[in-house]
């Protein structure tokens, strides 16, 4: 049986974001917990707090304990990505592209 949870719109770069998803990719939800716990990135926080909401849906909404959940897919992809402009030299603009991501988490028993 299948559960997600997915976080939206979060302030940071798809690029970024990916080497964490990446990493816990195929691991058992409570190992990648632990992982993610020691990792000191911003990435690592934000991918571990849709981690921890995709095992709550598990457990409140399937009646899934947490000790058999694995990671069946973990992404991140491209959000809008705000646009800005800064000034140039001779009056010119050049922009500025301010990334955002959606995290994707699917956990399966």
């Amino acid at each position: 049986m299948e559960v997600q949870a997915v976080t939206r719109n979060v302030r940071m770069s798809a690029q970024k974001m990916r080497e964490m998803t990446r990493q816990i990719q195929g691991m058992k939800a409570v190992d990648a917990q632990a992982v993610l716990a020691v990792v000191s990135r911003k990435s690592a926080r934000l991918v571990a707090k849709t981690l921890k909401s995709a095992i709550a849906n598990a457990e409140n909404n399937k009646g899934i304990k947490p000790e058999t959940l694995v990671i069946k897919e973990a992404m991140a992809g491209t959000a809008t990505v705000m646009k800005r402009w800064r000034p140039k030299a001779r009056g010119s603009a050049g922009p500025i592209l301010k990334r955002n991501c959606h995290i994707k988490i699917v956990l399966t028993d």
